[in-house]
């Protein structure tokens, strides 16, 4: 173990960390800090998520590494959405293996060696409207879509022509009672927020169904 990751346990409490944190720690000389990560990342101490963003092997954390959290940190503003947010809110049954998300950029895939994680980019007036911040066991908080938001960005970026529950129901299994079961100020939050045609006509078809 070298020096690096001596201090990294010592001085950095959270599980990701930057650059501004290794310079933060006494490590400011540009050369000695990059031979020393790379050094720590041959020897197996040090994970490399993207370039800049680091951290430490699974095996010298203090705490567990949120892929959620970790969401937020490689691409931001950002949340977690799509076929994500539906398994976490238990409507897909399927196991998802991306970390899908939606944010403000162009679309971009990373594969890391803690997941893979696909950010999309669905145009919206509010980029937050529809999503709730979570904090998990160790106080790293993350943005997640609520259940009819996520519905919404998967209409839009699929392409889907669905204005039901039992397309729901057909294509991705969910329960009809869990639809059922949605606030109604969840859909209206987002009436004026997407300005696509398909979203707007699954949100408002969906909203008849269930409450006219």
């Amino acid at each position: 173990m070298n020096i690096l990751i001596e201090t990294i346990i010592k001085k950095i409490p959270q599980p990701v960390f930057g650059v501004h944190d290794l310079m933060a720690i006494g490590f400011r000389g540009e050369a000695s800090r990059h031979g020393l990560v790379k050094r720590a990342v041959a020897q197996g101490d040090l994970i490399i998520i993207k370039r800049g963003l680091y951290a430490l092997a699974p095996e010298y954390r203090k705490t567990n590494l949120n892929p959620y959290y970790l969401a937020q940190l490689i691409s931001g503003p950002s949340y977690v959405s799509l076929e994500s947010a539906l398994s976490e809110h238990g409507l897909i049954p399927e196991a998802v293996h991306a970390i899908t998300c939606v944010h403000t950029s162009q679309s971009k895939n990373y594969d890391t060696p803690v997941a893979y994680f696909a950010y999309s980019r669905v145009p919206q007036k509010t980029l937050y409207k529809g999503v709730s911040r979570r904090v998990d066991a160790h106080g790293y908080a993350w943005m997640l879509a609520d259940p009819i938001k996520a519905l919404a960005d998967y209409v839009y970026i699929y392409r889907k022509n669905w204005t039901s529950s039992q397309e729901l129901t057909d294509f991705l299994r969910i329960e009809i009672e869990d639809i059922r079961s949605l606030p109604r100020e969840d859909f209206e939050v987002l009436f004026d927020n997407y300005s696509n045609r398909r979203v707007q006509a699954f949100l408002q078809g969906l909203y008849r169904e269930i409450f006219l």
